[in-house]
């Protein structure tokens, strides 16, 4: 299927967003616990191919535990990003993840799925469009591929990280490092379109307090997927779930090697 392009619009943005709607998370975790996607009932079963889970901003792999191990009981063989917190330069995030394809790659035989929840799509977008050939799908779970157009506490929080990345004395290291100003090779992948050979997927909610959810859908409306659900609960929610299983579903004519 033919992926309309979408770049990435450099600069930022500050936009109001109802960031107290995130206290409502702990709605998402409890409706998953009791949806029968979260047993595997009516989820199309996988065919045992890798599925990497990317975290998003000040994220580390742990809060995707729950979705690593549904995975798993669906029929997939479930990796975490090991790209630690993810509150670093995004070109040293990248090259960590890249090591966890070519490993997922390399052991299981077939073409990786990545998820990625907010910042972490963004990663998982830039991965694949450097090193497509080793790539199935891109599942992207409010993550603003579009443009950084958020909530101003969220930017003054990426300021902090970005005062911390540039007093480390690095000589490769730009000073525009950690904005979308930066000339890595991370940020300028973005600047290219998605092959058409990875199949992408792009969750969003408009409820969204972090993101302007505008920045987390692509040109082609039949690969964007609305759920009812907060910014932090993508990664909780029964909705997304079920996306997600289609979706491996629908990128397994893609994952041969």
């Amino acid at each position: 299927m033919a992926t309309a392009p979408t770049f990435f619009e450099r600069g930022l943005q500050a936009v109001e967003r109802p960031l107290w709607l995130e206290s409502l998370v702990g709605l998402d975790w409890t409706m998953l616990h009791i949806a029968p996607v979260y047993f595997g009932l009516g989820a199309p079963k996988g065919d045992g191919s890798a599925v990497i889970l990317v975290p998003g901003f000040l994220g580390a792999d742990f809060y995707l535990a729950e979705l690593y191990l549904w995975l798993k009981r669906i029929g997939y063989t479930p990796y975490m990003s090991g790209i630690g917190w993810n509150a670093d330069c995004l070109n040293k995030l990248t090259k960590k993840l890249d090591k966890t394809v070519a490993q997922a790659y390399a052991e299981t035989g077939k073409k990786v799925h990545l998820i990625g929840h907010s910042l972490g799509g963004i990663l998982s977008r830039s991965v694949a469009i450097s090193d497509p050939k080793r790539i199935s799908s891109i599942i992207t779970l409010g993550s603003p591929f579009r443009g950084v157009r958020s909530h101003p506490w969220v930017l003054r929080m990426a300021e902090r990280i970005r005062l911390r990345i540039t007093r480390q004395f690095d000589p490769e290291r730009p000073p525009e490092c950690y904005t979308s100003l930066c000339d890595c090779a991370a940020m300028c992948a973005l600047q290219d379109i998605l092959p058409k050979t990875v199949r992408q997927s792009a969750v969003y909610t408009k409820f969204d307090g972090v993101v302007d959810w505008n920045t987390c859908i692509n040109d082609d409306p039949t690969t964007d997927f609305e759920v009812t659900s907060t910014h932090i609960g993508l990664a909780f929610n029964h909705q997304v779930y079920s996306h997600i299983a289609r979706r491996l579903v629908f990128s397994q004519g893609s994952s041969g090697g």
